[in-house]
């Protein structure tokens, strides 16, 4: 199996990252320089296929499937395969506002440090580039067309304001939300009109009230996003997008049954039309993998970073969907004390900062030493084998 001992393995494994730490982190900046929206990451995974071109022996392939921006690497041909997940898109209007750069660049530091190594732990990593988290469940897609197939375990990094060995995202869907109505002369003649956004107001002050009586951990929020062009006229049309969020997928389907209630109110009351697209896979809830989690956490912890459970639930990740089919982790990362919450633009600053970097050196030797620990301990080797 190995030669040597896991301890001497890191060590290398360290010594590998820090020689192409400096082409990592510039690959990280470029990525934050120039975001790309789902499905619409075309530089990004070309930049990344690059830098995975100098990894002696690694196996690239770029487009899979349906999706053009999803991408594949290998390293070794062991029984065991460990898939790392990449993902790169950004968020429209604030960029890198999810650290996404910092993802993308910690995995790919974490393929270039156990690559030397791959053989002699006798394992397959594989390095998957993941499109569309943000709401286009890139990851479901990827299950679903294969990409995932033979994998033993998963494993990525996300950057925050906290360090958890663990996250506990929602389940989660979203809808887009159209009322169909009938124009007419607001002054004139608004009998022969039928209000869309009257359908639409009476949903919203049916959610508002609904909420009160929403399950533990069920959460409904939205947007409006058109609802009339001209005040003397009757809006004809009125659009929305809604996201739901529960504990699991079967409060989820709870959650949603309600949430189309109250958009069926509003159409009864107007006389207007509904119409409801899903947008996107529905994610699942996340299930961590305990035994993964604990070994992640005791190698953050020897790089300084100390690591808790987690301390709240929030968002929602495709990598969630992942862990209903292997065993899965998805640790937190913070980037520095007074780092703001994800999602706006100090945020987006930060995951280019310093702090930033270092969460990429962290999280990438954090990872492929938990790799090294699957690989070379017999009782975990043989665990995920199954």
């Amino acid at each position: 199996m190995t030669t040597g001992t896991a301890q001497d393995l890191k060590h290398e494994a360290e010594s590998a990252l820090r020689e192409n730490l400096e082409g990592v982190l510039a690959f990280s900046h470029l990525l934050h320089e120039h975001p790309e929206p789902g499905f619409e990451e075309h530089q990004a995974v070309q930049w990344l296929a690059e830098e995975l071109k100098k990894v002696p022996g690694s196996r690239i392939e770029v487009g899979l499937g349906q999706l053009s921006t999803a991408l594949k690497a290998g390293v070794g041909d062991g029984e065991l395969v460990l898939t790392i997940c990449a993902e790169y898109d950004a968020l429209p209007g604030v960029g890198h506002a999810c650290g996404h750069n910092i993802i993308a660049s910690a995995v790919l530091g974490a393929f270039t440090a156990l690559a030397p190594l791959a053989d002699r732990l006798d394992v397959t990593i594989r390095l998957l580039g993941t499109p569309a988290e943000e709401n286009g469940g890139g990851k479901v897609l990827m299950l679903e067309q294969g990409d995932f197939d033979g994998t033993h375990a998963a494993m990525m990094v996300h950057p925050g304001d906290v360090d958890e060995f663990e996250m506990l995202p929602y389940a989660c869907a979203g809808y887009r939300v159209t009322f169909h109505g009938r124009s007419a002369h607001a002054s004139a003649h608004p009998w022969d009109g039928i209000n869309a956004l009257d359908a639409m107001t009476v949903a919203l002050t049916a959610i508002g009230l609904a909420r009160q009586q929403l399950e533990p951990g069920q959460q409904i929020h939205g947007c409006v996003d058109s609802a009339g062009t001209a005040p003397n006229v009757i809006p004809e049309l009125a659009t929305g997008q809604w996201m739901v969020r529960a504990h699991d997928v079967d409060s989820l389907a709870r959650a949603t049954t309600v949430l189309n209630r109250c958009l069926e109110a509003g159409a009864i009351a107007a006389g207007a039309r509904l119409e409801v697209a899903q947008e996107g896979p529905v994610y699942a809830e996340l299930r961590t993998d305990a035994v993964m989690a604990d070994l992640f956490a005791h190698n953050s912890a020897a790089l300084g970073r100390p690591m808790g459970p987690a301390s709240s639930r929030g968002g929602s990740s495709d990598m969630a969907n992942v862990s209903h089919h292997f065993p899965t982790i998805h640790p937190m990362i913070s980037l520095g004390e007074g780092c703001p919450p994800i999602h706006n633009q100090a945020f987006a600053e930060a995951s280019a900062s310093t702090d930033g970097d270092q969460a990429i050196w962290d999280g990438a030797l954090a990872m492929a030493w938990t790799c090294i620990d699957l690989a070379d301990h017999q009782e975990h080797r043989t665990r995920l084998l199954g």
